[in-house]
């Protein structure tokens, strides 16, 4: 299967630079997957579309300060983005320029945030990883989460020009386990208020946490979608969660997944006969067209790049055809695109 089967024309001003004033203003495009229609609804109507006995299962993971600036012993200029912790202070990280920088080097990340210009944080790079990344040892005083809040920045994605200027809205409200390098962004658009009327109705709210990395943001490069490799990503579901949405299955409860991340964590610990399992590791799967979904019943899912495994994700869970008439109609209907953009309830 090729990748430009993936792809859709996309004009750029469609793509969402800021977020919308209240986040359940946002649009919402619900497409029945079994019939293909699609109406159009305000985010806030997707309770309209849940009831007593549900799960909706939220992702709760939260984005650190991952991005930092430094100088190289050379006197060079580095840009660092943190992916992954992998114990001892050392961190599988992104750089730029990937070119210049080699293992052996060492550069300094400057404490920003005070308006000092002292150095807060030291870094080696003690080694490459397959995918062209850095293993990356840090030398600092102090508590490592206080050391990145006076370091780091919220990374936002390349396509977002625009300054963000309450960073907490690139996290959800229900954001509580720090980890990920990006947002899980279909949950941007739930408020509390939201959440507390969803509770009401007789729905269960549940949580997995995904440290969103290299394998949800990563690019596909390879002409076809069997060639690429996902990146593995952490992942964690609890005795008490794996349960709950076992039970609601079981029930005739049907489970909501808030996000691609949330698919992807379910489905990497679930049985062929609909039981969610405790897990706390890393996942590879990638999910593609065809794939058989073993626990998900609907899915609120933001809209995605072109070509990119997160629309394989939805296209396997919706119809290929159905999610590219539906974003054909977005597109003709001025919707928002990408982080900040408007989402889509798939039924």
């Amino acid at each position: 299967m090729r990748v430009d089967e993936f792809d859709y024309s996309l004009p750029q001003e469609l793509i969402a630079q800021v977020p919308i004033d209240r986040r359940d203003e946002s649009r919402l495009l619900v497409l029945d997957r079994s019939t293909g229609q699609r109406e159009h609804r305000r985010f806030r109507d997707v309770r309209e579309y849940l009831r007593p006995g549900d799960a909706l299962v939220v992702n709760d993971t939260r984005v650190i300060p991952a991005r930092m600036h430094g100088t190289r012993a050379t006197g060079g200029k580095i840009e660092v983005l943190l992916l992954k912790d992998l114990g001892g202070d050392n961190w599988e990280c992104l750089v730029k320029p990937g070119h210049k920088v080699r293992t052996g080097d060492v550069f300094t990340i400057p404490d920003v945030k005070s308006g000092k210009r002292a150095i807060a944080l030291r870094g080696k790079v003690e080694g490459r990883t397959a995918y062209g990344g850095r293993i990356i040892h840090w030398d600092y005083d102090g508590r490592w989460e206080d050391v990145l809040e006076r370091v780091g920045h919220v990374p936002l994605p390349p396509y977002i020009k625009a300054p963000l200027s309450d960073p907490e809205r690139y996290q959800t409200v229900y954001a509580r386990i720090p980890g990920s390098a990006a947002a899980p962004t279909a949950g941007l658009h739930f408020t509390p208020e939201l959440l507390e009327e969803i509770k009401k109705m007789g729905v269960l709210v549940e949580a997995v946490t995904l440290n969103v990395g290299l394998g949800t943001f990563r690019p596909v490069k390879e002409e076809t979608v069997e060639s690429h490799v996902m990146h593995e990503e952490y992942f964690e579901i609890s005795d008490k969660t794996a349960k709950v949405l076992s039970d609601v299955r079981k029930s005739g409860g049907r489970l909501f997944a808030v996000g691609t991340t949330v698919v992807r964590s379910l489905e990497s610990s679930s049985t062929d006969d609909g039981r969610v399992l405790p897990f706390r590791g890393e996942t590879r799967l990638f999910i593609y067209p065809p794939y058989r979904f073993k626990v998900i019943d609907r899915m609120i899912t933001n809209f995605h790049l072109p070509k990119s495994t997160l629309l394989m994700l939805v296209a396997a869970f919706a119809g290929k055809e159905n999610i590219l008439k539906a974003y054909e109609e977005a597109v003709a209907m001025r919707y928002r695109f990408f982080s900040f953009g408007d989402a889509m309830l798939i039924l």
